[in-house]
């Protein structure tokens, strides 16, 4: 994929943040409940859904705190085919937090800080200073975000019993941000195992070979010749977005439309959709592979099932009927309808 400054975007303007983070905030948490109720995941792994949800919502929050009142940068956010922060803003607050007790030790006391808010508001009758809320904000910011709560590149989930899965023992999850499309996945494997379980040695071949997007079926086969006790038996991912708003600048139709739609005083401002992908593949017969000495046996792997969805308001989804019906008829099920956004104009 090439990379282009779209990639990696400022908006205009710190209002423009404000309502960005609005949008974000306000999509992702309708996507969980929507989530729920279509029944896209079974109940296990819409727990997890929700705990890496949870972390994504968690670390844009940290990044609207970490550059709210800050002259000198801004979050950078990926425009094309994305709507989500750049995989970088994600780094840069692990970074930070790795360094929490030293920024702590520079800071302002925070009761000097109040005092001074204080005479400011009450005795001089004066607004508080920008640099002086960015002090307030860095405050907030390095006592109150946890590292471990940060949606990392790569995050492992643990190992538990399968308990609606028929035919096999075990599962595990893990999501991880793709680092050239700027978007969050989130991957569910079912298996069987021979023998004493590596859990350590599951998990480090799991962040070796799929942290990244790539072919399901490729995915899988790496996984499953790298665990030769693992017997790998359905592998599901959910890809999360592009989100299409009016900060998008990509060739995608959603986009293009909603976009058109702005433009001419057909839909509001705050309009969006969300592109929803879940790929899964099967494991059926098996084979064996390499020579005399190093026999394995491998699976075969199914063709990979691709099912996409569209998640967007009423009025957003009977725009798109009417601009882009053929890409509408190749959805897995029609447009899922979300509550309409509804906050102040930028």
């Amino acid at each position: 994929m090439i990379t282009t400054p779209l990639d990696s975007a400022l908006l205009d303007s710190k209002e423009q943040y404000v309502f960005y983070h609005k949008m974000v905030d306000f999509v992702l948490k309708e996507l969980i409940v929507s989530v729920q109720q279509e029944q896209l995941c079974t109940h296990q792994e819409l727990l997890l859904f929700k705990q890496y949800s949870d972390l994504l919502l968690y670390s844009i929050e940290a990044m609207r705190i970490k550059y709210m009142y800050d002259e000198e940068d801004n979050m950078k956010v990926d425009l094309t085919d994305s709507g989500f922060p750049n995989y970088l803003e994600f780094r840069f607050l692990y970074n930070d937090l790795e360094l929490k007790n030293d920024y702590i030790d520079n800071l302002k006391d925070t009761e000097i800080l109040k005092a001074e808010f204080l005479n400011t508001l009450l005795h001089k009758k004066q607004p508080i200073k920008r640099l002086d809320l960015f002090k307030a904000s860095s405050i907030v910011y390095y006592t109150s975000v946890e590292k471990k709560y940060i949606f990392n590149r790569f995050v492992q989930g643990k190992i538990i019993t399968a308990k609606e899965a028929e035919n096999h023992q075990y599962m595990t999850s893990w999501s991880f941000y793709d680092v050239s499309h700027n978007r969050p996945f989130i991957c569910y494997l079912y298996f069987d195992y021979d023998g004493k379980i590596n859990k350590e040695k599951i998990y480090e071949v799991l962040k070796e070979s799929a942290d990244r997007e790539m072919s399901l079926d490729t995915m899988a086969y790496n996984i499953d010749r790298k665990l030769s006790n693992i017997h790998p038996k359905h592998i599901k991912r959910i890809d999360l977005g592009p989100f299409h708003n009016v900060f998008a600048k990509d060739e995608n139709e959603i986009t293009h439309t909603i976009l058109s739609g702005i433009a001419k005083n057909e839909i509001p401002l705050e309009s969006y959709a969300l592109s929803l992908k879940i790929d899964e593949v099967f494991s059926g017969d098996t084979f064996t592979e390499g020579g005399f000495f190093s026999k394995q046996t491998m699976q075969k792997w199914s063709e990979v099932i691709q099912q996409k969805y569209v998640l967007a308001p009423h009025r957003i989804i009977q725009l798109l009927y009417n601009q882009t019906p053929n890409t509408l008829n190749k959805l897995a099920k029609p447009p899922i309808e979300l509550a309409s956004l509804k906050i102040d104009k930028i």
